[in-house]
């Protein structure tokens, strides 16, 4: 099962299963979004729109894109307003948004998918107006050294996804290889609890002009 496969299985249960690491980027994402404006923003990876329902409390008008028709299906029954655009579409080619397009670029939970950063870093640059910000969300590198990655269970069986580890060092210098400007770099614990390995990583990135 590739990974386009496992997300459309996982569709049915993605919002109602136990996970820590979805709870948790939840938050993270409206604690540090919840610090800047936004009109026009585009999500690279929606999901189930988790993070979308917020943004659209913020937003004038959301392009999100998702690989999944199962997860876009999700999307869809909690969310009906016409301020949001959804595109069926595989990240790793050229995105159907134009140019300077939106303020705010976000992904979440899905570069771990992603084997070369460097593609989907300059596609956000390309849409971002200059100025514009670029929030990714992501499972702490030291938590996949410690064995965790994206999987599910379903009828008894665990489903494992294919997964990269991106080192913190390694997304740094993809932004700045790209245009971009590091602005924000944030550790996230569960419970807050910093005895505990990091679970999640986030950064803001500022498009230079």
């Amino acid at each position: 099962m590739n990974n386009q496969e496992a997300y459309n299985s996982w569709a049915a249960i993605y919002d109602d299963n136990h996970n820590k690491t979805r709870d948790l980027d939840a938050l993270v994402t409206q604690k540090v979004l919840g610090q800047y404006a936004f009109e026009n923003v585009l999500e690279i990876g929606c999901g189930t729109g988790k993070n979308t329902v917020w943004l659209a409390k913020h937003a004038k008008e959301i392009w999100a894109m998702d690989f999944s028709s199962e997860m876009l299906g999700k999307l869809k029954e909690k969310l009906d307003t016409d301020k949001l655009n959804l595109y069926e579409v595989d990240i790793q080619r050229i995105w159907p948004i134009a140019s300077q397009q939106v303020d705010l670029a976000t992904t979440n939970l899905v570069l771990e998918h992603i084997q070369d950063l460097t593609f989907i870093f300059k596609e956000a640059a390309r849409v971002l107006k200059s100025g514009g910000t670029f929030f990714v969300s992501e499972l702490h590198p030291i938590k996949q050294y410690l064995g965790s990655k994206a999987r599910f269970e379903a009828g008894g069986d665990l489903q494992t996804l294919d997964c990269y580890i991106h080192h913190i060092s390694e997304y740094l210098e993809v932004a700045k290889r790209t245009g971009f400007e590091c602005v924000d770099l944030q550790e996230w614990f569960d419970d807050n609890n910093r005895t505990l390995p990091p679970r999640i990583v986030s950064f803001v990135f500022t498009k230079k002009d």
